[in-house]
């Protein structure tokens, strides 16, 4: 009998073990869930109208390749999708290896990768900037679910747009030259006129997406008038007076203090930033660029500056990218640049794991997806 009765306990034991697991399991998959739509409210995250297991070519994944950024709990990412092979890659080559049989490749959207996949029919890509994936043959097939990092990097971006404008127009970037000479010389060249107060001063936010919409909201909270433009629509938050479509740019840029370039590149985009652009601003303006660098045609900014058609511009996208040693813009005055960077901070990682943990998950059971490019538009 006491033996049984032992035996009995055991059993006991083991299932309340084993529902004391069940129910942190739960809570864990719930603190996540909640997590992320915290997220995707906050940033404004789109989810597509249209299930992963309705799209053609969808299966459920027996494996699935992730390039894990160094500090991500690849163990979580298992968890989220039981019975999937998830495969930790930290190299091209392992990438080429491990693409064989597998349905879907996060982090990686490379032809040659690709093309060893022979099957992949869901792409994540980290970036917001999808022009060089969307280059890729078998990205822009139609059976190939294509979704990437928009939105993420938004807050940090903004953070950064406004930064560079504060800099420029209080003139820390000349202050920082002679702290470089150890020069203590509060005349740099800037009369008391030129230092500008932001508060009542008109920005103008070219491309009212993600970041777009982070800057706005920045800008405001400093007291700034915000106009803004944005490829097919006018609809935007209550904090910004106008929203114009693409071909309004150049006579709203005549009223703006500040220009802010938060666009993706697309065709429509590329080279929009020009001579005539530059022109229509005014003199004591300053030009922001934080979206893509082709998208600014760099000899007529340069002209621009030197001939005394705006005041001023801080760059964290450039066309070259990398900037090679000894470009024109490395010495052209009032122009702070930074090596493509605002996009980095203490969140964005955090943020970026719970997008991929949460796309994994949906792509396995089938979904919708969160992030989905539309390649014809290219964002």
């Amino acid at each position: 009998m006491n033996r049984i009765l032992f035996g009995a306990l055991c059993v006991l034991l083991l299932f309340a073990g084993a529902l004391q697991a069940t129910s942190l399991t739960q809570e864990k998959e719930k603190l996540r869930e909640n997590a992320f739509q915290s997220m995707a409210a906050e940033l404004g995250l789109r989810q597509s109208d249209t299930a992963s297991r309705d799209l053609p070519g969808w299966s459920k994944p027996e494996k699935v390749v992730v390039w894990a950024i160094p500090g991500w709990d690849v163990e979580a990412l298992r968890a989220t999708v039981p019975g999937v092979d998830v495969v930790s890659i930290s190299s091209r080559e392992e990438a080429k290896e491990a693409a064989r049989g597998a349905q879907a490749i996060i982090g990686v959207c490379n032809r040659d990768v690709l093309e060893a996949g022979d099957g992949i029919h869901w792409v994540q890509v980290y970036s917001s900037g999808v022009e060089r994936c969307i280059a890729v043959p078998e990205v822009t097939a139609e059976s190939t679910l294509l979704t990437n990092g928009q939105k993420l990097a938004s807050p940090a971006l903004a953070e950064h747009a406004i930064a560079l404008m504060m800099s420029l127009v209080r003139g820390v970037d000349l202050y920082h030259g002679n702290q470089l000479n150890g020069q203590w010389k509060p005349d740099v060249g800037m009369g008391r006129g030129d230092f500008m107060e932001l508060d009542g001063r008109t920005v103008l936010v070219v491309g009212l997406g993600g970041i777009g919409t982070q800057v706005a909201r920045k800008a405001h909270g400093l007291g700034m008038r915000v106009i803004a433009t944005r490829g097919s629509r006018r609809e935007g938050p209550e904090y910004v007076e106008y929203v114009g479509l693409a071909d309004e740019v150049n006579a709203l840029a005549s009223q703006a203090d500040v220009v802010i370039n938060t666009v993706p590149l697309t065709d429509r985009t590329r080279g929009m930033f020009d001579a005539a652009f530059f022109k229509a601003m005014k003199p004591t303006a300053y030009f922001i660029s934080v979206g893509r660098g082709r998208s600014t045609v760099t000899e007529d900014l340069v002209e621009a500056l030197n001939t005394g058609e705006l005041r001023g511009a801080g760059l964290d996208v450039t066309d070259p990218e990398p900037l090679p040693e000894g470009h024109v813009l490395w010495s052209t005055p009032r122009v702070i640049i930074t090596p493509h960077t605002g996009g980095r901070s203490d969140r964005s990682r955090d943020r970026l794991f719970l997008l991929v943990q949460e796309n994994l998950r949906r792509y396995a059971a089938g979904e919708p997806l969160y992030s989905v490019v539309d390649i014809e538009r290219g964002y």
